[in-house]
């Protein structure tokens, strides 16, 4: 911080400022009340990343090691274990597996990214066009009600209505005469499942997200639209739409970031493990656990972490480099 001594005296000639500019000198920094007050406020927060997310990175080098149980602790262990280099990343991406886990993880979040904000943003929409304030708020109670509940819950919640035997679905279809259908057999049917699946546990949560940002739009805006006739399709083409674009991007990059990492609840809990539908649900994360269960290997599984983590991170570069190239005014940093 600077400050200019204004005034005659500090625009006077003097011995060390014979030419009467402004006098310039750093203002002392002090830690006054008020930032003492903040930063208390703030260190739980700056604990919490450093016990949760920071201390965690010693265990990176998990992943080029042969972890054995060698020592009294996990520390011992871990430093006595023999260094393998990239031999667990190898093993990673040699594996027989890895072409159906590694598409199966991006493409299911490709669609989740776009549904799930073509699906918010209309609910939000919808939403904010609502008269009835009091339909509005049941409305939204019930949309966002499906986000706390955990995937244990929503996958025996699609087992009521897909079960081979007492299913919802199946029973329908036996009252018209129809055969029952193995849906836990079926390969075909679970993309559309676990996509229709995701999409209702998280809507309610994007619409809020983005009503929040239609609420705060200024009404001034759409007065002016409807006395120069606008109806109400272009006030929201002309007037929502512009100003949820920031919020959109926003969210579109921190989602891109998250691209190689699935909702394990998902894509675990709701096929209920079945076996033949490895082909469509499986992902890194569930094969990673499988693997680790089945194989006790912490460094393929550390090396999994790590990969998701650098992969992670240059996809969520790449798309701000590209939103800054398309509108910079939106782009992260």
């Amino acid at each position: 911080m600077i400050s200019t001594v204004d005034g005659a005296a500090g625009n006077a000639p003097s011995a060390g400022n014979p030419t009467g500019a402004p006098v310039i000198r750093k203002a002392k920094k002090r830690f006054n009340k008020d930032n003492a007050e903040l930063a208390i406020l703030g260190l739980p927060v700056v604990a919490w990343f450093f016990v949760f997310s920071y201390l965690p990175m010693f265990g990176i080098i998990i992943a080029f090691k042969r972890y054995r149980p060698l020592g009294d602790n996990f520390i011992d262990s871990l430093i006595k274990s023999d260094w393998v280099g990239f031999h667990n990343f190898q093993f990673l991406f040699g594996t027989q597996d890895a072409f159906i886990i590694f598409r199966n993880t991006l493409a299911y979040n490709a669609v989740f990214i776009v549904s799930g904000i073509l699906v918010s943003v209309t609910l939000a929409i919808m939403m904010s066009l609502l008269h009835s304030k009091r339909v509005a708020k049941t409305t939204q109670t019930l949309m966002f009600l499906p986000h706390f509940l955990s995937w244990v819950v929503v996958g025996y919640f699609l087992f009521s209505f897909i079960s081979i035997d007492k299913g919802l679905v199946n029973q329908i279809l036996v009252s018209m005469g129809r055969q029952p259908v193995n849906w836990y057999m079926e390969i075909k049917y679970w993309p559309y499942f676990l996509i229709f699946t995701n999409i209702w546990k998280g809507m309610g949560y994007g619409m809020v997200v983005y009503l929040a940002t239609i609420t705060g739009i200024d009404t001034s805006l759409y007065e002016a639209a409807a006395i120069d006739g606008a109806k109400k399709s272009q006030q929201v083409t002309h007037i929502v739409l512009p100003m949820l674009r920031p919020i959109i991007t926003i969210m579109f990059i921190m989602a891109i970031g998250r691209i190689f990492s699935s909702d394990f609840g998902l894509f675990y809990f709701v096929p209920r493990q079945q076996g033949l539908l490895f082909e469509v649900t499986q992902t890194i994360d569930t094969y990673v656990y499988r693997a680790l269960m089945q194989q006790n290997n912490i460094g393929f599984a550390s090396a999994a972490s790590v990969s998701q983590s650098i992969m992670g991170l240059i996809t969520i570069f790449t798309a701000n480099w590209a939103v800054t190239k398309l509108d910079p005014d939106n782009s992260l940093f």
